[in-house]
């Protein structure tokens, strides 16, 4: 079915069940399958999501959206601050007895009724576990202004609420539809490279991992990443590091074994041979000279 004979039938009319901040320790929520939908905005933490049988490692900053129909089982592997809403995208008129079900909950024939369609099943559009956000700032922002005023429970809060959880599930189809994500695949598309690789220097970031994050395989993403950049994604990632390296190395506080870890290289052997390779200098010579 295409989104529009969708809408047709059933217009978009956001409809917050539950939601709240999820302030927890390390947790597991055991398997279920949904009739509403459930967005995860991983705020703080490391998560884990098994969602239709593949696994998903969130860090924070990441999002997750789990549609109706399918089999979850969610898992906080470290203290995490997780605000999430379980929501209607579309239009029903017995939303009201609809629920979040319950753990457990894998059989939902006599549910059905009630059930949410899924965006997966649209023509055109190809909806991630993993959100990939143009704006992920402007993500959050609504995530948490959505949780905050479904809570307050006042009427116009309430419109409120639908009002910009309409304006995200717009961005949700704006940013995943499947003729738009094939018609600008050039340099936007790889867009957060950069700032995704900055801020997880110190993680093992394999092409594989890379790949999966923007929602491709390793081949076709590794011949964009070449195009876009110039460079292979091991190149890219190798002199992000060394130039990290460069920056500490100008200061006296931290030690070789120090950088090492920091730029995400697996012992201090490792980070002086590509130190040299790249620069031409053991870490040792570039800081002597540096600050000589």
């Amino acid at each position: 079915m295409q989104l529009s004979e969708l809408l047709a039938q059933k217009p978009i009319a956001p409809f917050i069940r539950q939601s709240d901040m999820a302030i927890r320790r390390p947790w597991t929520h055991p398997e279920r399958r949904l009739l509403d939908y459930l967005l995860i905005f991983v705020k703080e933490g490391r998560c884990r999501f098994t969602v239709d049988g593949v696994p998903y490692d969130f860090q924070a900053g990441e999002f997750c959206l789990i549609q109706p129909g399918q089999l979850n089982e969610l898992e906080g592997l470290t203290n995490t601050i997780t605000p999430f809403a379980h929501f209607d995208i579309f239009y029903h008129p017995d939303r009201k007895l609809s629920f979040p079900t319950r753990p457990g909950q894998v059989d939902l024939s006599p549910y059905l009724h009630l059930m949410q369609p899924k965006l997966s099943d649209l023509q055109g559009v190809r909806i991630p576990v993993r959100l990939r956000p143009r704006d992920s700032g402007k993500y959050r922002d609504i995530v948490l202004q959505a949780v905050s005023l479904w809570q307050s429970q006042d009427p116009l809060d309430q419109l409120r609420t639908q009002n910009i959880m309409t304006e995200l599930v717009l961005a949700i189809l704006e940013d995943h539809a499947e003729e738009r994500g094939q018609a600008k695949e050039s340099d936007h598309t790889l867009s957060w490279i950069p700032s995704y690789l900055s801020y997880n220097l110190q993680e093992s970031l394999s092409i594989e991992k890379m790949a999966e994050r923007a929602h491709m395989s390793p081949s076709y993403f590794s011949a964009l990443f070449k195009r876009r950049f110039g460079r292979s994604p091991h190149r890219y990632l190798i002199d992000m590091r060394i130039e990290h390296a460069k920056e500490l190395l100008s200061g006296a506080s931290l030690t070789r074994d120090e950088i090492a870890s920091y730029c995400g290289f697996s012992d201090i052997h490792h980070f002086s041979k590509m130190f040299r390779k790249i620069t031409g200098m053991t870490p040792g010579e570039w800081s002597g000279r540096r600050n000589g």
